[in-house]
């Protein structure tokens, strides 16, 4: 019998989460984008359901306002943009949504969130030397390109199931659309600031997912894996 190639391809990302993910990250750039554009017009956070520059804020960016009537203590205006940001934001967020629902519908019908995502040990001590593993760089640990690690799968995890969902949640509370006919989407929140400073923070857990995330890839082997998200197959070093 003839020897197996050892770096023979296998099969790694099935079509329906290579796509979901491309589509998520293009969705996710444009939100990202135009959301700080949006954020810009009132880079001020408050709590409840009224906040106004009279008003005194739980949080404050300290970044210029592209608006007069905000006081960021700079002594310029940024020019506005909230026009073509909005529209963008808003068009970007149903896309993500739609996206996200199908991945979730076709995750639980295939199983890729037990076989791929929930951690195949689930034993305290076999998870935390795997988290601290990782968390140590260690190349070693890092080295599989074709199974997920235990920090990997609790990080997805969080983040379809806790992160994305709380900043769908947030970002339908603030539109006067969605909360006229759900009003406890918004009630349950605190309120259309309170859902507004959730959605930032939100917001800002997910930018700090992706940083992790691409720093990761670059120092266990970004290429590789990139190809592998794109092509479906990965080579096994």
């Amino acid at each position: 019998m003839p020897a197996s190639d050892p770096h023979a391809a296998t099969p790694r990302h099935s079509r329906a989460v290579r796509i979901t993910h491309w589509l998520t990250t293009i969705a996710f750039a444009a939100l990202l984008v135009s959301g700080v554009e949006v954020l810009l017009s009132h880079p001020r956070f408050y709590w409840g359901e009224v906040g106004n520059v009279n008003t005194t804020p739980l949080l404050s960016i300290p970044v210029p306002s592209s608006r007069d009537a905000v006081r960021t203590g700079y002594d310029f205006v940024l020019p506005d943009q909230n026009g073509w940001s909005r529209a963008l934001h808003f068009q970007a967020a149903w896309l993500a949504l739609i996206v996200g629902f199908f991945y979730v519908v076709i995750g639980l019908r295939t199983g890729h969130f037990r076989q791929n995502l929930i951690p195949a040990d689930r034993r305290w001590r076999a998870l935390r030397k795997d988290i601290g593993d990782h968390l140590r760089l260690d190349r070693v640990a890092m080295s599989s390109i074709t199974s997920y690690n235990g920090l990997q799968r609790l990080s997805y995890l969080a983040v379809v199931f806790v992160l994305f969902p709380l900043v769908v949640w947030t970002g339908l509370a603030m539109a006067p659309g969605f909360t006229s006919l759900v009003p406890s989407a918004v009630a349950l929140l605190g309120g259309r600031q309170s859902a507004r400073t959730l959605h930032f923070l939100g917001t800002i857990g997910l930018v700090l997912f992706t940083l992790v995330h691409v720093t990761m890839l670059i120092i266990a082997g970004f290429r590789p894996r990139v190809v592998a998200m794109i092509t479906g197959t990965a080579e096994q070093s």
